[in-house]
Formats: structure tokens, sequence, C-alpha cells
């Protein structure tokens, strides 16, 4: 199956029909030599300000509180790149007018570089204090001290911002992976300093998603900040009236023939009215979406009816621990079983892919230089990118920060906490290359493989408390990672410099750290309260960590052969890739496949469907789906991702101004 690219390439990033194209069979140092000399311009506009940095932190801030009460409430968060640049730009107009055109306008590199600052502070630090601290505040029943829990946020932060180090270039200079959240920031930004017919006609289609996707999102969404006012008793009479007849789902069941069982339900098989994956799967491409889908199509329509059919038939056999636990109507979530092999494909074929391109990565450790004409004076790549003795540099003592934290506040031995770091790293590699491909960072699957191994580690196993930090201490970083790849991947589309931008990012861990502490004291004070908003997430870290100190005896006896065979498959995609090219077309995407196996399967049904909205648009009019399919696309994440931010937002100002 042929498919258009799923995101611009840096000629059509760099905006100008002069640049001449890039040859698809380029090497690595040919590509970033094509890119610096046509695409870069971090030397000639403004990046990193003093007023970029403060926008980004009063943004940020707010973004952290938002984020910490949907992962409390809905167990997810949102990305923040795409809400900050068009925050940043409404805010410093707004300002440029109240000054009687006194300021200067914000550039699109300053604006791209305060979205990397405020998108550090909101999305890197609230996610782990919400699940992680929330897990293990049901489990104790009290708070940790303010200085021990600031202290492990930015440690472990920062570990990821230094850990994605040596993944840029692999992935963004050479693979140029889809990043789409990364690819709608950049987008949204062109739009809004856009000139030209051309460019004015994208920004308008942008405008046009954008707008749908609000008042789509606006309607999924509003009923939140309703039920946190009527909770509260001050919600407007005709405000319940609006939600009782004027609401979009959030989901709408399967039922009747596609609903494969015969008597009660699968958790997420669903339709998920919501335009958001849809754009991230138009970005993503259809190889990618498609793989998820069929993936979830196998776990959900034939796997899963088939283990249920024998978990049935060995009831009231001794020992035996089914694969479901089954709720009283019935219903069970696959992937609650699933994920250990999906994890397991991911893990694998992340570090397949990573020993295959060995030499890409060694050239990185290396700092072997790119070639430079002679006697021209001028800076080359290697000059602008992050270099790896920053890594050194930063990297060892946040590891030994976030080892120490470990070992004074939970007794985690430093052996432990040395393996602790060391699973960062994985954590970190695989969150940006899922977050690469399909625009989802895999934190809780993730954290289940360090959840795993603490269970019967000498020193851990037994113990819930370990069992919860360690894993919260990957997730972090792996988070943290992704979300610098996912800015530098806009960056990189608009030709910024990205040891500026690191920089910005740095900055902001710092701002979230200082923003989300006294958020998560305020929004939950005690026990009780944290269990008022009956938190999915920290409830099912909470239940994983209670069941695998039982030790392996209360899984499934089939995970391990489901982590073999998924680890397996994760090895076999990637070398069939690399060495049987005639195949590749045939190929299922392996971060696909894994990811399809670890979320339920309402997100692939909406990932798939953009992939094959974008696919169908290309084959009937490829010119108008290369010139607007991203802008597009851009629109429909932008719309929800600021909507969600405004009701998390409102939700967080109702419940401190009301309780």
């Amino acid at each position: 199956m042929h498919e258009s690219p799923p995101h611009p390439s840096p000629r059509e990033s760099a905006g100008s029909g002069a640049v001449p194209a890039l040859d698809p069979n380029a090497t690595a140092a040919q590509r970033e030599a094509h890119w610096y000399a046509h695409v870069y311009q971090g030397d000639r506009t403004p990046q990193l300000t003093l007023r970029a940095l403060l926008i980004g932190a009063v943004i940020g801030t707010f973004m952290a509180a938002a984020n910490l009460y949907t992962t409390l409430k809905l167990g997810w968060s949102f990305g923040v790149a795409v809400t900050a640049v068009v925050l940043s730009y409404v805010m410093w107009n707004a300002m440029r007018i109240l000054s009687g055109g006194r300021l200067t306008q914000l550039s699109i590199l300053e604006n791209n570089c305060m979205a990397s600052c405020a998108s550090a502070a909101g999305y890197s630090t609230g996610s782990t204090v919400g699940v992680a601290f929330a897990a293990l505040l049901l489990l104790q029943g009290h708070h940790q001290p303010p200085l021990l829990l600031g202290a492990y946020v930015l440690f472990t932060a920062g570990l990821g911002v230094f850990l994605a180090i040596p993944l840029k270039r692999q992935m963004i200079n050479h693979e140029q992976l889809p990043f789409p959240t990364g690819t709608a920031a950049a987008e949204t930004l062109r739009s809004l300093y856009s000139a030209g017919a051309e460019a004015m006609h994208k920004a308008y289609s942008l405008v046009a998603a954008l707008a749908f996707s609000l008042g789509l999102g606006f309607l999924r969404t509003y009923a939140t900040l309703v039920d946190q006012l009527v909770s509260l008793g001050k919600c407007p009479a005709w405000l319940e009236r609006l939600r009782a007849w004027c609401v979009v789902p959030e989901s709408i069941a399967f039922s009747g023939f596609l609903n494969p069982l015969a008597r009660g339900s699968l958790a997420g098989l669903a339709f998920e009215p919501s335009v958001l994956l849809m754009g991230a799967g138009m970005l993503m491409g259809a190889r990618v979406s498609l793989s998820m889908l069929a993936g979830s199509l196998l776990l959900y329509y034939v796997v899963a009816p088939a283990m249920l059919a024998h978990d049935l038939a060995q009831t009231g056999v001794a020992g035996y621990v089914p694969a479901f636990r089954l709720r009283s109507d019935g219903s069970f979530n696959p992937v609650s079983w699933a994920l250990w092999g999906g994890t397991s494909l991911m893990v694998m074929s992340s570090l397949t892919a990573l020993a295959l391109d060995w030499r890409t990565i060694a050239r990185a450790f290396t700092g072997l230089r790119a070639s430079r004409t002679a006697g021209s004076g001028r800076k080359s790549v290697e000059d602008i990118e992050v270099p790896v003795s920053w890594l050194i540099l930063g990297g060892i003592p946040f590891a030994l920060g976030t080892m120490l934290v470990l070992w004074i506040a939970f007794q985690v031995a430093l052996p432990l906490g040395l393996i602790a770091v060391l699973l960062t790293g994985v954590v970190a590699l695989v969150s940006c290359r899922a977050t690469g491909e399909t625009d989802t960072t895999p934190v809780g699957p993730m954290g289940k493989i360090t959840q795993l191994l603490f269970a019967v580690l000498p020193g851990a196993a037994g113990n819930t408390a370990i069992n919860l930090v360690t894993a919260g201490a990957s997730a972090s970083a792996g988070m943290s990672a992704a979300d610098l790849l996912t800015d530098l991947k806009s960056g990189y589309l608009l030709g910024a410099n990205p040891r500026r931008q690191f920089l910005a990012q740095f900055t902001g861990i710092f701002v979230g750290t200082l923003a989300i502490i006294p958020a998560w004291y305020l929004m939950v004070p005690t026990k009780e309260r944290l269990e008022a908003f009956n938190p999915p997430a920290a409830n099912m870290w909470k239940a994983v960590a209670d069941l695998l100190t039982q030790g392996f005896s209360a899984l499934p006896t089939t995970t391990p052969t489901l982590m073999a065979i998924g680890a397996c498959l994760g090895i076999a995609l990637p070398l069939a890739q690399r060495f049987l090219p005639a195949l590749r077309p045939f190929l299922p995407s392996a971060m696909g496949l894994g990811f399809s196996w670890a979320f339920v399967f309402q997100n692939s049904l909406s990932f798939a469907i953009g992939g094959v909205l974008v696919w169908t648009w290309s084959r009937w009019r490829s010119r108008q789906a290369d010139l607007f399919s991203t802008p597009v696309a851009s629109g429909f994440i932008a719309g929800e991702s600021l909507i969600a931010a405004a009701i998390a937002i409102a939700c967080t100002l109702a419940g401190l101004a009301f309780s």
C-alpha cells in the first residue's frame, strides 16, 4: 500500500519553493546537511528570550494544574504544546494592543521556545504526582513531605530530559518520525504567522478544523465541569438542563452483532466521537494506524473471547488464576491481560531498532563531526545540536539525585535505585518511539514493566511502596523524554536551534515542579479527598502493585507466554523490515501492534479512521491532500487540546473557589 508522507518534510517546512528536493535515499549526514543549509534559521531569528521563558512559565503553571486535575479525574493528561502556542500568540498580541504597539511581535521561534518551556512545565511533572504518589497516598493514608515530592519530581523529569539527548537525532533528524502533536504545533505556528495566498488557505483550513474540534470537544467534555459544579452545589439550573439534552457522549459502546460476547461486554469496545485521535491518525499515516486496528480486532474479537471461554472452563480448578477478572455485570477489560504482551513487543522492537542503528547512536556518542566547508567559517549541525557531553554532565547528577531520593525517602537500596535509573533509559527509549509513531506516550504500560521487575528483586519484593515509586520514576522520565522530542520536532520543522530549545525545556521542569507541588496539596489535602476523585489511573497502579507484591503466582499462567510471544514479534518485525525490503510494504508496524494491545479498542479505531481518511484523500485529490491534510489534522488536535485545557482549568478553579 502506498501512502503519502504522514508529516511535512523539512523542505516543505521551510516554506520556500527554491529549496532543492532531498534525495529519498540520502544518508543521515546528507539529511542533516540539507536541513541545516535550507531549513535552519535559529541564528537569524530571536528564539531563547526572557519574554518567551516568562510567558512559557505562566502558561505552563496553569497547564500543570489542569493536567493534574485530568490525571486524577479521568486518568489521562493532555498535550500542552499546541495549546501553549495559541495561548501565547493571543496573550502577547493582547498585550501589544494594550501597550499601544510599543511591544514588538514574538518571532515564530520565540513562540516555539515558549511552548517548550510551557510543555515541560505542564506535561512532564504532574502525571507522576497524580498517578504514583496518588496511589501511594491511597496505600499509606498520608502525604509525603513537600520537599521530598519536589525533589522526586525534579530529578526524575530532569533525568528524562537528558536521556532524550542521544535519541533526538536518530528519531527526528534521521528517521523523521511524525510526532503528530509536535507537527501540529509547528503547523499551527506557521498558520498564525502565515503570509501569501497558499499559506493563508492552509491557515483557513486549520482554523475551520480547529473551530469544529472546539465545538465537538466542548460538547464532549463540559459535562465534567457541570458535574463538578453540581457536586459543589453551585451549578445554575440552565446549565444542568443544557447538559440533559445537548451533549456528545464520551463513547458509544458496540452492541448486538458488534459485541462478540453472548453476555456482558468488553471495556473499550466502542466508537469515540473525537477528532483529536483521528487527527493524530492522519499525521501518523495508514500503516501504523491500521496496524493498531488490526491488533485491536485480533484481541477483542478473537483472543479475548477465547481466553474468557478458557477461564470459564477452568472455574474451580485449584491454583488456576483467570486471565480476566469479571465485573458484576459480566464485563471485563482485555487490556488488563494483553498489555503485558503489547508492552513486551514495544520494548523489544525499540531495542532491536536501536541495535540495528547502532552506528548512528555511536556517532552521536563519539561526537563524530559532520562535514564542514573548508575555510568557509560556517558552523555545522554539530555546533547547534545538543552534545552528548550534556547527557553526561547533566544526566549523572540527576541520576544520582533520583537514587538518593529513593534511598532516603523510601529505603530503596542504592543498587535497586541504580536498576530503577537504568530502567528509565529503556522506558524513555520506548516512550519516545511510541510517541513519535502514535502520538501517545505509554507510561502506564511501561510503568508495569518496572513494577513487574521490582516485584521479584531481592529487597523490593513484597514492598508495595517501593513498587510504586520506582515505577513512577520510570514513567516520569519517559514522559519527560517524549515531551522533549515532541517539542524538538516542532523546532526541527521550523528551523529552530536545538540547544536553545533544550534549555527552554530544561527551564520548564523547574517551573513545573514549583507549580505542581502546591497544586497537589491544594487539590488533594487528604486521602478522603483523593478517594472522592475515584482516580482511575491511581487505582490501577495501586491494584497492580498489590497484585505483583504477591509474586508471579498472582498473574495468569499465560502471562509469561504472552510476553515471550510479544518479545519475539518485537525482534522479528524490525529485522524483517531491515533485511527483507521486498516484504516491507506488507509488514505491520511493530509499535502499532504493541500499542494496540496496551490500549483500548476505541483509541485504535479513532487512529485508523484518521489514517484511512488521509490515505483516501491523497488517492482522490493528491495535491489537495498534500496541502491541507496536515493543517486540518493539526486543527483537530489543537481544538480538543484547547478545550480540554480550558475545562480542566475551570474545574480546578471551581474546586479551589467553592470547596
